[in-house]
């Protein structure tokens, strides 16, 4: 079998899972165009069409679910006797695949993710952020990077024990000439930045102290949808941004930032790296692991 078939048949596995031609593209590192070629290329060769297509949607026709059935479980083995190989290998090669939250990502960025690259140059870390929960597996990704009560419970994870808190903040300028607020409940009389939630849902601020849990709507002239845009804006003084600690850290020490409310911003679920148990996984994944893993008991 050659190496262009095997893509072709990874392409059509992309596609029926992600039920789109544009992010079965995406997460093989190809055109769409170049995508469309090669599965036209292989239903003319099949003599079958495999998907219906339309201006919206991708299906499998009832051949291209036949075909996909009885492909998946090969394909699956060929890459496991593939991955089996690697694993015996001494140095780690590669691409390695995560999903992760863009704050989590901020946050292990420089001491896991640019540590790790500096120590096994020969691997590739594929780094995808976004704000909604994926099925790693599903999507294709090697690991997945959330706070540890977000990790499913089939998935086997490595505790990062990083602390972790939000945090309310606004410019000095600001605050001279608001005041401050030293209850949740404050926050209606203020201007704040309003958080937009990757489902289009506004975010309400979320406060606990005592065991007495708040959730404050907050107001404001101004929406954003990421916390580096709520940091630009709060060192504006256009209000009081609520932003993962982490994020605005350097600003806060710097005095760039005040922080208020920070006795109703409790510590938050550590970070988890989490994956799925895999039979004779390839060295770099098993050395990114190890990695993670001296992070944490460090």
């Amino acid at each position: 079998m050659t190496r262009s078939v095997l893509a072709d048949l990874d392409a059509v596995l992309a596609i029926a899972r992600q039920s789109s031609f544009r992010a079965a593209a995406l997460d093989l590192g190809m055109s769409t165009t170049a995508l469309s070629n090669a599965i036209a290329k292989l239903e003319q060769r099949l003599g079958i069409r495999l998907f219906n297509r339309t201006t919206r949607s991708v299906s499998l026709t009832d051949a291209g679910r036949t075909f996909v059935e009885r492909v998946g479980p090969a394909m699956t083995d060929i890459h496991d006797a593939m991955l089996a190989a690697q694993s015996l290998q001494e140095t780690p090669t590669g691409t390695l695949r995560i999903n992760a939250f863009a704050s989590a990502a901020r946050e292990v960025m420089a001491p896991i993710i640019l540590s790790f690259l500096r120590r096994y140059p020969q691997v590739h870390v594929d780094l995808v952020t976004e704000g909604r929960l994926v099925d790693i597996v599903a999507a294709g990704f090697d690991l997945g990077l959330r706070p540890a009560d977000l990790v499913p419970n089939d998935m086997i994870a490595v505790q990062l024990g990083l602390e972790r808190r939000n945090a309310v903040v606004a410019s000095p300028d600001f605050l001279r000439t608001h005041g401050t607020p030293i209850v949740p409940a404050d926050l209606y009389r203020f201007r704040c930045i309003r958080a937009r939630l990757p489902n289009n849902a506004l975010f309400r601020w979320k406060f606990e102290k005592d065991g007495n849990a708040v959730q404050i709507d907050v107001q404001g002239s101004i929406t954003l949808d990421e916390s580096s845009l709520v940091r630009i804006a709060a060192q504006d003084g256009v209000g009081l941004g609520y932003v993962m600690e982490a994020d605005v850290r350097d600003d806060i020490e710097a005095g760039r930032l005040v922080r208020v409310l920070e006795d109703w911003t409790p510590s938050l679920a550590p970070l988890a790296l989490y994956y799925p148990g895999r039979k004779n996984p390839p060295a770099a994944f098993t050395a990114f692991i190890q990695a993670a893993r001296d992070f944490a008991n460090r």
